[in-house]
């Protein structure tokens, strides 16, 4: 298949999360995001992370019609130990995720925009909406259903967290936490940080992770340090941002190592920086179940 030529007038934000929703969107439309003006000064970063590997997220559809931009696992980016996969959705009606099977695996789910809602053979019926979250512990197996929470576009970020070995076998559990629940810090400098999993904030997952909502205006700076024996991740999910010398635009990635890592943003964005202690066992991942 082939896709038109870009135009020179850019999609507005709103445009291009329908064309997700309804599996439209094209590398192209992600591309015409980008800020026009001139950009800042650039970020310089001392260790290897100043040109970390490039993720890009892949477009399939899951559940019933639902179009999703995996950023991994696709067949350029692996598995990334204890994380087994990434997926950046926008749902619209009557699209969705009906009932089906996990096991072995944490499936938590943030809220961008919109709402979802988890129904699980547990009991539990919930609508988390924007800025919350949805833990939906697996163990050694349980059934949910996760399905448009309103009318319009209802987008996130799905996250499933390996479970190691020793916690395989554990009963199933179910927890949502509201928005208003989430930590939220600014810099006073342009940068907005939600904690969504870390030490200020009440999510508790099986795994050592944290997981920050990043929000910047043009020109806003963030430097932090990826601790050893840590997979790590920066998605930027809208607007444009600079890892060291790499620049990364909406539906792309990057893998920073061990080490100092700066960010600067190229105009007003989106990102998420997500790292993990690694479990260091293997990633039998064939369809909903991770054994």
């Amino acid at each position: 298949m082939t896709f038109p030529a870009p135009r020179i007038v850019a999609p507005s934000r709103r445009e291009f999360l329908r064309a997700i929703a309804v599996g439209a969107a094209t590398p192209w439309a992600l591309a015409q995001l980008g800020c026009e003006s001139a950009p800042p000064a650039p970020i310089t970063a001392a260790s290897a992370n100043a040109r970390p590997p490039k993720v890009l997220a892949v477009g399939t559809m899951e559940g019933r019609g639902a179009r999703v931009q995996r950023v991994f696992p696709t067949q350029l980016t692996g598995y990334q130990d204890p994380f087994v996969l990434l997926d950046d959705f926008a749902v619209a009606e009557p699209a969705g995720f009906p009932d089906h099977p996990h096991r072995g695996f944490e499936a938590f789910t943030y809220m961008i925009e919109g709402g979802f809602h988890h129904k699980d053979n547990l009991g539990n019926d919930s609508v988390v909406e924007t800025g919350g979250t949805q833990r939906f512990t697996s163990g050694k197996g349980a059934r949910h259903s996760e399905m448009p929470g309103s009318g319009g576009v209802n987008r996130g970020l799905q996250l499933w967290i390996n479970l190691p070995r020793s916690l395989k076998k554990m009963e199933p559990e179910y927890e949502p936490i509201h928005g208003d629940d989430i930590p939220e810090n600014g810099d006073g400098k342009g940068l907005v940080t939600r904690t969504i999993v870390g030490a200020q904030s009440p999510v508790k997952l099986r795994t050592a992770v944290k997981y920050l909502h990043l929000k910047f205006k043009t020109g806003a700076r963030l430097a932090d340090e990826i601790p050893k024996d840590s997979s790590a991740l920066l998605y930027v999910a809208d607007g444009h941002v600079k890892i060291g010398d790499l620049d990364l635009g909406p539906g792309e990635g990057a893998q920073p190592t061990a080490g100092e890592i700066g960010l600067l943003a190229m105009s007003d964005a989106q990102a998420f920086l997500l790292v993990g202690t690694r479990h260091h066992e293997p990633i039998v991942h064939h369809g909903p179940f991770v054994d």
